[in-house]
């Protein structure tokens, strides 16, 4: 169910890329290099200030002489973010007649656009564009972050985020309702993944409202949920499980590839057993 629902999430937020592509990077606390860094360059400093020379700095310091160089260069660090940077394509003379066109139709087929900038000259494959846009490439020049990512962020434990990665995802989904949606019941659901009494009753609540917002993704995998309900309900509410079973499973496949034309049947039980 998980790997199901990881995989809706991820194409719910490529087809938001144009939210994500004009998303302004959060602020983000310094981290321990940062600080690191800052510390060692105002210790440097401090002795050149006072008159040090270059290679006393580096003996006090106990830093190599050419690391003090460099943090004599340095100038303040600022610790600004820097938004990935993407190589030039063959779709970029383009993009301002696709942001154009999926201003005035978002909706409008991928495949009708490609088929516009070939007639315009455009001499790229069909998964370029695609790509492109996925990437979100077509809405700005220099996305926030990727599909990916997004989806990686949306799917990690809320206490497990690290701090600049949690603003990262608050700003990528205050602007945009239906990512905020996705992140709320995406950890609703992951809730209900640790088996519990009464599970069964919160599923059924989940489905209702993953069917009154605009995900349509979601709403196929709610779909997905009910043909099998009876299945889901047992395993979202009693303790038991077949872990272990397929373990042994996959134990005793692998001693039989180990084994393969080289052994006969009792060789492969007496291992199996001892194992």
């Amino acid at each position: 169910m998980w790997s199901n629902l990881c995989g809706k999430v991820l194409a719910e937020v490529r087809s938001h890329a144009a939210c994500r592509a004009t998303a302004v990077y959060p602020a983000r606390p310094g981290g321990t290099r940062e600080q690191t860094t800052r510390e060692r360059r105002h210790k440097v400093h401090n002795l050149l200030d006072q008159g040090v020379g270059l290679l006393e700095c580096a003996r006090r310091l106990d830093v190599a002489l050419n690391t003090v160089k460099r943090y004599a260069r340095m100038q303040e660090p600022t610790g600004d973010r820097r938004a990935p940077r993407y190589k030039p394509t063959l779709v970029d003379p383009y993009r301002d007649h696709l942001r154009a066109r999926r201003a005035a139709d978002p909706a409008v087929p991928v495949k009708h656009l490609f088929r516009e900038i070939r007639e315009q000259g455009h001499t790229g494959s069909l998964n370029l564009l695609y790509r492109y846009i996925t990437q979100g490439r077509a809405e700005g020049e220099r996305p926030v972050t990727t599909s990916q990512r997004f989806s990686r962020l949306l799917l990690t434990r809320p206490e497990s985020l690290r701090d600049k990665d949690a603003a990262l995802l608050r700003g990528l989904t205050k602007d945009c309702p239906e990512m905020t949606e996705l992140a709320f019941l995406t950890d609703k659901f992951a809730q209900l993944l640790t088996p519990a009494e009464g599970n069964d009753a919160k599923l059924t609540d989940w489905i209702t409202t993953v069917r009154t917002v605009g995900l349509p993704r979601l709403h196929s995998f709610a779909n997905g949920l009910e043909l099998d309900r009876a299945a889901i309900d047992a395993g979202l509410t009693l303790p038991y499980h077949n872990g272990r079973t397929e373990g042994v499973n996959t134990r005793t496949k692998r001693i039989m590839r180990q084994m393969r034309d080289r052994a006969e049947f009792d060789l492969l039980r007496h291992r199996i057993l001892l194992s």
